[in-house]
């Protein structure tokens, strides 16, 4: 049986529902909702700003995407420099463009340095691309060693679902197996990557493309064991034409396609190395027409996602070498979602604020990664490089939703257009404003004043005793 349509539909007849209670259990200076990259960044940037901070999170797990999704390695935070494309270039890693430069550190580094330190993570190099490729299972638990070693209290099993005081938020409610809960807070922060909290709490906000309200398409990502590298790449050697960074078989596609085999909704396979030798992150699903804050949407999401995985694995054991004896051994636990609601917050980012490598007196965070914007209704990827040896600026205003207090948002769902959301959405870029946003919480809650009241220059100066890199700012 199929899933239901939309909610909108669904939904046509209502019903009142009884008046209920909810226990208050905690209390906290800043309370972050959402325990993915971005929320990671902000419970330490907080805490380690001296504030009392409680992590709450929907799974039972901490990651996000990067664990929940598979939405993996980490892309690369490094600046950018032009070098020959070469077809055929052998490698499961990007290796289109040089780079130079780091442009995000902070709690991103203690990241990055604790799992390659337990040997799940390859560290960032030339050979890598520079990005990161991790262990979804270390990273479960490098991230509750990382709240553990900042004193930060966490709560698993906890669906946000409402919020305290409207405008000026007091606390979210949660929806638990032990009934509704609440937790108070002088400050919230929102890593929920859907914008849910300022959401509940009457925000502004834009819903994915500009002009139609269309969204990314979706992702489910999965891993494959029992692949052969050298193989694989045995055949690339011989094929120069049919592979190009981590993306090609495009004759392969065209065979398989012809003989009624394969039915791809993206123009070719994106495959990404991992730690291992013997696996290999399989990047080619693309679900359109689905809203990621549509519980019908996402049910017939999951449904394509694992028919069209379950397509791709048959094509790849088929018809590639390296292939034959690899097999699924783990997909996302939830469809990726690329992105839904983006708060309008006192300051928009733009797309020419990214190609621009724009700057502004109240950086809080850097971005060099491309616009990657993918079709929403089919084939076809663009891309849009900053120029050699830039980075651009991410504003203070971009976390700080208009007309909500105490209140702030952090990662995919900051205030940026749909186009500029595309670079933004990047793992590493969420962990550095989550960072940011989580040390904004913490000085307002700590001098009981509200986040937009906080000088940008004290966020800053926080931020950069935190080790994090704000352009040559001391």
């Amino acid at each position: 049986m199929p899933p239901l349509k939309h909610v909108s539909t669904v939904c046509a007849n209502t019903v009142t529902l009884p008046v209920r209670e909810a226990g208050v259990i905690a209390e906290a200076d800043v309370l972050v909702v959402g325990g993915g990259p971005a929320g990671l960044g902000a419970a330490v940037g907080a805490a380690d700003a001296g504030a009392d901070v409680l992590l709450a999170e929907r799974y039972g797990f901490l990651g996000g995407s990067a664990t929940a999704a598979l939405v993996m390695p980490l892309m690369s935070y490094h600046t950018q420099q032009p070098s020959p494309r070469q077809a055929g270039s052998v490698t499961l890693f990007p290796t289109d463009h040089g780079f130079g430069e780091p442009v995000i550190a902070g709690v991103l580094k203690r990241l990055v340095d604790k799992l390659v330190e337990r040997h799940g993570a390859i560290a960032p190099t030339p050979e890598t691309g520079y990005v990161v490729p991790f262990d979804p299972e270390v990273f479960k638990s490098v991230a509750l060693e990382l709240l553990d070693a900042s004193g930060v209290r966490y709560l698993l099993h906890s669906l946000a679902s409402g919020v305290l005081g409207g405008r000026v938020v007091e606390g979210v409610v949660f929806e638990t197996k032990s009934g509704p809960i609440v937790i108070r807070a002088r400050t919230v922060v929102d890593c929920t990557g859907d914008a849910d909290i300022a959401a509940f709490a009457g925000a502004r906000y834009v819903i994915g493309r500009e002009r139609d309200g269309v969204t990314g398409p979706m992702t489910l990502m999965f891993r494959m064991t029992g692949f052969d590298r050298d193989q694989f790449l045995a055949y690339v050697r011989s094929h120069p034409d049919q592979w190009y960074g981590v993306h090609g078989l495009w004759d392969l596609i065209r065979e398989a396609t012809l003989r009624g085999d394969l039915s791809l909704q993206r123009e070719d396979i994106l495959l990404f190395g991992t730690p291992h030798n013997g696996e290999v992150v399989v990047n080619s699903t693309r679900i359109t027409g689905a809203s990621g804050i549509d519980v019908c949407d996402l049910s017939h999401a999951e449904r394509e996602g694992r028919r069209q995985m379950d397509q791709i694995a048959l094509f790849l054991r088929h018809y590639v070498p390296g292939f034959r004896d690899a097999y699924v051994v783990q997909s996302g636990s939830t469809v990726g979602v690329r992105g839904t609601r983006r708060i309008i917050g006192d300051y928009v980012l733009t797309a020419d604020d990214v190609l621009q490598a724009r700057k502004f007196n109240d950086v809080i965070a850097r971005g060099a990664y491309p616009i990657d914007i993918h079709n929403p209704n089919g084939p076809g990827t663009i891309i849009r490089r900053l120029p050699p040896d830039e980075a651009y600026d991410i504003p203070l205003r971009c976390l700080l939703p208009r007309g909500v207090d105490r209140l702030a948002v952090a990662g995919k769902c900051i205030s940026g257009t749909y186009e500029a959301h595309s670079s933004f959405r990047a793992a590493p870029i969420c962990v550095a404003t989550g960072q940011a946003a989580g040390v904004c919480a913490a000085i307002a809650a700590l001098g009981c004043t509200s986040p937009h009241e906080v000088p940008a220059r004290v966020v800053q100066d926080e931020l950069l005793r935190q080790g994090a890199n704000l352009r040559g700012m001391r």
